[in-house]
């Protein structure tokens, strides 16, 4: 199956609502999304990081700042 949206004529908010409403129907069946073999190794790498005192953290704003900065 091929769908098509006329991406170039969406609004932002309608594109994030297309986004919404993807994300609601795969999260139905969480099951059927297999992660990637890295994501295991990011949790595993950031759980030895905590044990050994060695992790950084930052709140939230100051993440969200940081990502925004980095998509310009």
């Amino acid at each position: 199956m091929s769908i098509t949206l006329p991406l170039d004529e969406m609004t932002v908010h309608e594109k994030l609502e297309a986004m919404h409403i993807l994300w609601e129907d795969l999260s139905r069946s969480p099951d059927a999304i297999e992660s990637p073999a890295w994501h295991e190794d990011v949790l595993r790498e950031r759980s030895e990081d905590v044990a050994a005192n060695t992790a950084q953290f930052i709140d939230w704003e100051t993440a969200k700042a940081a990502l925004r900065a980095r998509a310009k």
